[in-house]
């Protein structure tokens, strides 16, 4: 019995399929030296800006705060998040064809993933910071202890890394029988539409974890900020200045996310192909290197606490390097 050729291909492929091509990066060929320096440039840049934060934070016990905790937790996942993309952005930029490996790409949709549900989680707590300093500001420090605060940190990494992989546990199972993604780095939606067989089920309840991961953050963020506009519709303009001052730096990270997150689900759900190839590059790599490079700058620059000791961490190297 001789089976026909075309599930005789599927057959073969779907047990040979060990690397995943990203066919994206075929629009960088001509100039690929000036993408790959930008990308490094920007790397760089986020990791620096990161890091100061994190080591001012650190070093500064004047800093040792609920806040400000939870602000070197989001600098930690800009981290995590931009080294799970450029990285491997950076080789396949160079390499011909770019081609990653199939537990490579496994791997790297992982870390995309966790990233985007540990930053939405990790605002959804600094909501809840805000909500506590603005609303109950006589009880702050007793309602956010050190001690609650390190298990909401723990909370906003356990929670996302145990969630997302009981459901990529399904990914993991699929076989494949194509093995080209048309973007700068693997998803689970692109990879799972690789799969040999029929993922209706999968992507049903790929919508509802979604649900899972977003929702409880999201109500979070409005129920926080609901009160905080009713706390200062009844306050002074003073009051109204000092939350707004508070607020700003999260409500722009906040922005800066949904952002993303549009630019991410425009690409992934439908045709942008009409789009330039550079506009198409902008959007798909906004969510994973604008949130990180622009949160450090947003809080060590409006928060005047991190603003002054970045300053004097700046003048005191000076002084040092002039007297040498």
């Amino acid at each position: 019995l001789t089976l026909p050729y075309n599930l005789t291909q599927v057959m073969e492929n779907s047990s040979t399929v060990s690397s995943i091509i990203l066919s994206a990066y075929f629009g960088m060929e001509d100039l690929k030296y000036l993408y790959f320096s930008i990308f490094l440039i920007l790397y760089i840049a986020i990791v620096a800006e990161n890091v100061i934060i994190i080591g001012v934070i650190y070093t500064e016990k004047t800093l040792h705060q609920p806040m400000y905790f939870l602000v070197c937790n989001l600098a930690a996942n800009g981290l995590y998040g931009s080294t799970a993309l450029l990285p491997a952005l950076l080789k396949n930029v160079v390499s011909h064809p770019s081609e990653v490996s199939l537990a490579g790409c496994r791997t790297q949709i992982y870390c995309i993933h966790t990233y985007a549900i540990v930053e939405f989680t990790i605002l959804g707590v600094m909501s809840y910071d805000r909500y506590v300093a603005i609303c109950h500001p006589l009880r702050y420090h007793t309602i956010m202890s050190l001690t609650k605060v390190y298990k909401l940190v723990a909370f906003t990494w356990i929670y996302p890394l145990v969630a997302f992989l009981i459901f990529f546990i399904i990914t993991l199972q699929l076989r494949f029988c194509d093995k080209t993604i048309d973007k700068l780095y693997c998803i689970n939606y692109s990879l799972i539409k690789l799969s040999c067989t029929n993922t209706s089920v999968v992507n049903i309840i790929g919508l509802m974890s979604v649900v899972l991961y977003s929702v409880p953050q999201l109500v979070m963020i409005i129920y926080s900020y609901a009160h905080v506009l009713r706390v200062c519709a009844l306050s002074s303009k003073e009051s109204k200045l000092k939350a707004l001052r508070t607020c700003t730096p999260h409500l722009f990270a906040i922005i800066n996310y949904f952002v993303g997150c549009y630019f991410e689900i425009l690409q992934s759900r439908f045709d942008t192909s009409h789009l330039p190839y550079r506009t198409q590059v902008f959007m798909s790599l906004y969510f994973l290197i604008f949130p990180p490079i622009l949160n450090p700058a947003i809080y060590g620059l409006s928060i005047q606490a991190i603003r002054v000791k970045l300053l004097k961490l700046c003048y005191n190297k000076n002084r040092i390097l002039s007297i040498q």
